[in-house]
């Protein structure tokens, strides 16, 4: 049995290849069940268990903790581990390090969908958020998109900053910013990666033409951007029947009847299947892609790292 730790995780998982994988992977035959909830405090903390398998080939799961007390004492929100197994004889393949893969995939994920129903003319990038993710979603974008522009934005400066200064050391270069309606009226393209609770992203902070990926808010109880919004706009979903059940946006635009299971106008695979299909209605139209995770991305991603040694 082999062990990936997150270095060999990113080895083995480079965006564009990433991305590619996710591509062709979304249009086989993945078996994705609805992912099990675990509340074992009686509090905020869970764990969610996430299994998928190709039949007769191969399955896994990941296992997923999420403790936002963990912010408090400077440890990681979300951490996980993913397991893989033949479905040829039952035995385990490789144990791989499941939080450096989930960082990956969603980031890949979200840039798969910029890159479809982004206008191709967009320059300016904006991240908001700058948790783990804020800095694997500047490299996804990047790796399909050229920015002339890439604006970090946080609650907190420094973390901000930091990001700003990590990126530099690969060679991407961006900047914080620190007002947040300006960076949202000057963005083409934006990527919200944030645990928050009460929407802060305003509908009438969001020009038109600008395509916008929803990432952090994987509860019904959730939301970055008011629910409001999601009237004025085409939306999009990584899986329609988990957005549906727990896009915390999503989930409150229908509850509070402003738009309607069928306005999600496509999913992941169907972008993927037709990247350059008529997603987009014109050029002033705002795109929402709505993401909170599906199993079948994290087997795509770990079969391709475990793959890797033998590329």
């Amino acid at each position: 049995m082999d062990y990936f730790d997150s270095s060999a995780v990113k080895k083995a998982l480079p965006y564009p290849l990433l991305i590619e994988a996710l591509t062709r992977g979304l249009q086989l035959p993945i078996q994705a069940p609805a992912r099990s909830y675990f509340a074992p405090n009686d509090d905020a903390s869970c764990v969610l268990i996430m299994p998928a398998w190709k039949a007769k080939e191969i399955f896994g799961v990941k296992l997923v903790s999420v403790w936002p007390s963990n912010k408090a004492i400077g440890c990681p929100t979300v951490s996980a581990v993913y397991v893989l197994l033949s479905c040829e004889n039952g035995l385990p393949l490789a144990v791989i390090d499941g939080t450096e893969l989930t960082l990956r995939r969603t980031a890949a994920a979200a840039a798969l969908a910029a890159k479809i129903l982004a206008r191709k003319n967009s320059q300016t990038l904006a991240i908001l958020g700058t948790g783990a993710l804020c800095v694997p979603m500047v490299q996804a974008h990047a790796s399909v998109m050229q920015f002339k522009n890439i604006s970090i934005w946080g609650r907190q400066k420094p973390k901000a900053l930091a990001a700003v200064a990590e990126l530099k050391t690969l060679g991407i270069e961006s900047h914080c910013s620190e007002d947040l309606s300006e960076t949202l009226k000057q963005a083409d393209v934006v990527a919200a990666v944030t645990t928050a609770t009460v929407p802060f992203i305003r509908t009438q902070w969001i020009k038109p033409g600008t395509h916008l990926g929803l990432i952090g808010a994987f509860t019904p109880q959730m939301a970055e951007a008011e629910p409001a919004l999601m009237n004025q706009v085409q939306v999009f979903a990584d899986d329609r029947s988990a957005v549906l059940e727990k896009g915390g946006e999503i989930y409150q635009a229908i509850q509070q009847k402003k738009i309607l299971a069928s306005s999600i106008e496509g999913e992941l695979a169907e972008l993927a299947s037709n990247p350059s299909g008529p997603w987009r209605k014109d050029d002033q139209a705002i795109t929402v892609f709505k993401s909170v995770g599906f199993a079948s991305l994290d087997l795509i991603a770990a079969e391709l790292v475990y793959q890797s040694e033998k590329r």
